[in-house]
């Protein structure tokens, strides 16, 4: 059984329809990375998918589950949760109030600080920056507080929408280095990101999706040499 499958989903931006027959899956201990341009239907795909964007046909399973069209606040608390394009955060709020709004489910104060302990493990900053207002942050920072924010919900499935966009180099490298760290410490992953060979690099699988359809699917190094991903993605 998947972790998390989309079979023939459909669904529309009001009458333009944004993604047709989608088929992807994501199984245990995976990182799973959907590229393309602009516009192609990957942030679409991942709000598919957390109920943010009504699928008009097919079906989403989570752990054998159908999942389709449920809310975000519901699929959250059933294990998945999604750090959004642009990260989200709340500018006004403290980063300490961020990342306990990820925690909104837990009642235990002990388990709150235990998973708030494990972030600063990944992102110290984020401890030495705990009273400053989100908004008041560089953009990395502001990335590692909405992957934080995401992670205090301890999930089984991270959805991640273009992590790297708008980062120095140097960042992304880091991003990406957590990400694949989250990987082996048995989170299931899946990566919508514009940097092809940066994803594909760290992807067990990926898939390509151009004007709302899947056109390719293969294991990460194998999309990589493929000619038509690196003329269209990776020139």
């Amino acid at each position: 059984m998947h972790v998390l499958e989309l079979t023939n989903v459909a669904a529309n931006y009001g009458a333009i329809q944004a993604l047709r027959d989608i088929h992807l899956f994501v199984d245990e201990g995976e990182i799973v990375t959907l590229i393309g341009s602009n516009g192609a239907g990957k942030s679409t795909t991942l709000k598919s998918i957390n109920g943010q964007v009504k699928v008009k046909a097919g079906s989403i399973t989570y752990r054998g589950n159908d999942i389709t069209n449920l809310p975000a606040h519901q699929t959250s608390l059933m294990g998945i949760a999604q750090v959004p394009e642009g990260r989200r955060i709340f500018p006004k709020l403290s980063v300490k109030e961020n990342l306990l709004i990820g925690a909104f489910s837990v009642k235990d104060k002990n388990t709150v600080e235990d998973r708030m302990e494990r972030i600063f493990g990944y992102f110290p900053k984020l401890k030495e920056r705990l009273e400053q207002k989100g908004g008041t942050m560089s953009g990395g920072e502001q990335q590692m507080l909405a992957m934080g924010r995401a992670l205090m919900m301890n999930p089984q499935l991270l959805m991640l929408d273009e992590p790297s966009m708008g980062l120095a180099p140097i960042i992304v490298e880091q991003i990406f280095e957590i990400i694949k760290e989250l990987n082996k410490e048995g989170v299931t992953i899946l990566l919508v990101e514009q940097n092809a060979f940066q994803s594909l690099q760290i992807a067990h699988r990926g898939y390509v999706i151009q004007t709302g359809e899947i056109v390719l699917e293969g294991r990460g190094p194998d999309l990589i040499r493929n000619e038509q991903v690196q003329e269209a993605y990776l020139a």
